[in-house]
């Protein structure tokens, strides 16, 4: 093992489990059985919401770069969501129940 990997090892915190380990993206502890670890890098580790958000944002980026009717539908979902967002209507008492489950189901 070279110095390097050793220092990344223990920046990151224990890999083997049992221990608590940063999130790389949003910086908050979880148990290493609610982490995603990448492949070919073990030393990184992110939790599920972020996970699940740099795919929200991978997929966005692959439609940018590939244009067609369905990027554009997904771009018109997405314009949406962030209208809902930015008028707070999904913590609203009547539409936010629907807006939020709805909001789980599309891209």
């Amino acid at each position: 093992m070279t110095e390097a990997t050793a220092a990344a090892e223990g920046a990151a915190g224990d890999t083997s489990g049992g221990d608590d380990t940063d999130c790389w993206c949003c910086g908050q502890r979880y148990p290493n059985e609610r982490l995603v670890r990448l492949g070919s890098h073990p030393e990184v580790a992110v939790c599920v919401r972020c996970a699940h958000f740099l795919h929200q944002q991978a997929v966005h980026r692959e439609d940018a770069l590939r244009p067609s009717i369905g990027s554009r539908l997904r771009d018109g979902l997405r314009w949406g969501r962030r209208v809902v967002m930015d008028h707070h209507w999904h913590q609203r008492p009547v539409i936010g129940r629907p807006l939020r489950w709805l909001g789980r189901y599309l891209p």
